[in-house]
């Protein structure tokens, strides 16, 4: 174990950190996953290497996560808008059972095991990434309408799903525009909307949680890192605009198969971490 705050290994994390928010903030933009799918695991390695209550380090990377991604969603969804790829009139609808959805998330994350979740979470990714790589345009453009009942079921899923892995539930939501007709361009630019609510919602959870049982944890405020906030936030908002333009100068198809490969990767990732937890 290593005191960061006294020891000059500190420079050396903060190096880390830079390197990581790079890739996180691009992946952001160009899946609309918001980043979390990799911020989690690099900060839950830096917040182990920390003087940390072991109970909490979980917790501590997925709020200061959530935390991060309300920037890098907000950035990647004003780009996404500028290409006329969110579909608003869905947020005002499915977006509102997602936000209720990480309430009651974000109040099982206290109770879960984490090796439980992640396990759960490799099964979701293996799932969702075989779809997007087996399922194929539909050439005749017809569009499944999108009744309330499947909004209501799929939102809380989507919320109370992503809340306790530190997510904005790209990975369930683009898989789930596509079935009901959306172009992948418009299901990842709305599905980045959809992740600012749930890392909004999910950032006010754990900031609420951890200052309700009185974690003591260092240079936090709440589940929130102030210094990995601090460092992650400009780079991965400036990389997310990059990766959401680049969203729309690549081929469609080429998109979501790669997207498809991203989630197994992802996937194999957590199994791996599941096995040596």
């Amino acid at each position: 174990m290593i005191d960061l705050i006294s020891s000059n290994n500190y420079i050396f994390f903060i190096i880390l950190m830079i390197m990581a928010a790079i890739p996180v903030g691009f992946c952001a933009g160009l899946f609309g996953i918001g980043g979390g799918l990799i911020s989690v695991p690099f900060l839950f390695f830096i917040f182990d290497t920390l003087i940390v209550d072991k109970q909490y380090i979980m917790h501590l990377s997925v709020g200061t996560a959530f935390s991060i991604t309300i920037m890098t969603s907000s950035a990647s969804v004003m780009t996404h808008r500028k290409h006329g790829a969110v579909d608003f009139n869905l947020l005002k609808t499915f977006g509102l059972f997602v936000g209720l959805g990480v309430v009651f998330g974000t109040l099982l994350a206290s109770f879960l095991n984490t090796k439980t979740l992640v396990l759960f979470f490799s099964i979701i990714v293996y799932f969702f990434g075989a779809y997007l790589l087996l399922v194929t345009e539909n050439l005749k453009k017809e569009k499944i309408r999108f009744n309330i009942l499947p909004k209501i079921f799929l939102g809380f899923f989507s919320g109370f799903v992503s809340a306790p892995m530190g997510i904005t539930g790209a990975m369930i939501n683009v898989p789930i525009l596509k079935f009901y007709g959306y172009p992948i361009k418009k299901a990842i630019g709305t599905a980045a909307s959809i992740g600012f609510i749930i890392s909004l919602f999910g950032a006010i959870g754990f900031f609420t949680s951890g200052t309700i049982l009185k974690a003591d944890l260092p240079l936090s405020v709440g589940f929130i890192n102030i210094p990995a906030f601090l460092i992650f936030v400009p780079i991965t908002t400036f990389m997310a605009r990059v990766g959401a333009n680049t969203v729309h100068l690549m081929d469609k198809i080429r998109i979501q198969r790669f997207f498809g490969i991203f989630l197994y990767v992802i996937g194999t990732i957590f199994i791996y971490r599941f096995l040596n937890l």
